[in-house]
């Protein structure tokens, strides 16, 4: 019989326990996902009361607070704290989402908090990215157009093909989407993700650039594009309100088009 469970050495255990200080009227619960590479042991949840009435509302606040007042052992990444870079994205309260734009009021009970789910952890919170950042890379992210302009002037775009982009250029690589997609936890070597995708097409759409037919190729492909099953997680985890569904739908219309058309 099949059974799918992660191995014990795998499995967190239940980890640390640090009280609030004496005192503290307004307190909440973190349960926060550990794991250090060198001290070879399984992963932990250690838990964290924190009173909120020293803290800011969001639940990064509450992280940096931990990390700043209480265990600094904690690692994590973050920059922005605007909902900008993306860099932390994590697992709270059971969905993909940014720590620093996440109101600790939203959510109910403990909070808890781990790294994206499937992908290999470096420390902590900290996901490896590595893989994620390499297949976007292999879209050429850039304009491609080798058509000459006349120089001093600009590849010039109207305002009907300009608003095209709208919900596409928005996207901050937080991974949110791809690591919320479970064809991209199965097939994640071959299929690009739902977050790739969203950026693929945001080129295609682009009237000014002249390798539409080159992406199309690209992307012609049983896993790298196909493996989308549109279960829409994607679009439901995305912290900036997109919808890398709709564009993985039309860049299947793109390429089903064009080979028709081809035929």
């Amino acid at each position: 019989m099949l059974q799918l469970r992660l191995p014990k050495d795998s499995r967190p255990v239940t980890g640390n326990h640090y009280p609030a200080a004496q005192g503290a009227s307004r307190v909440r619960t973190f349960q926060v996902y550990r794991w250090d590479p060198d001290e070879g042991q399984s992963p932990r949840l250690d838990s964290y009361e924190v009173d909120l009435d020293d803290c800011g509302p969001m639940v990064l606040d509450a992280i940096i607070k931990i990390k700043n007042d209480i265990d600094p052992t904690l690692t994590f990444r973050r920059s922005c704290r605007e909902g900008i870079c993306g860099s932390c994205s994590m697992n709270i309260d059971g969905t993909n989402t940014l720590a620093c734009t996440k109101p600790i009021e939203d959510i109910s009970g403990t909070v808890k908090i781990y790294p994206l789910p499937h992908l290999s952890v470096v420390k902590d919170l900290v996901p490896d990215m590595s893989h994620f950042y390499e297949q976007y890379a292999s879209i050429k992210p850039w304009l491609r157009n080798g058509a000459d302009v006349e120089e001093g002037s600009e590849r010039l775009q109207s305002r009907a093909d300009r608003d095209k982009l709208d919900g596409l250029y928005e996207c901050i690589l937080c991974a949110c989407c791809s690591t919320s997609c479970p064809s991209y936890w199965w097939n994640g070597d071959r299929y690009l993700g739902p977050a790739i995708l969203l950026q693929a097409y945001r080129w295609l759409a682009d009237s000014r650039d002249g390798d539409q037919d080159g992406r199309l190729d690209q992307l012609d492909d049983a896993f790298k594009l196909f493996r989308c099953h549109t279960i829409l997680n994607c679009t439901a985890a995305c912290p900036k309100g997109l919808n890398p569904a709709k564009a993985i739908a039309e860049t299947k219309r793109m390429l089903l088009t064009r080979n028709g058309a081809e035929r």
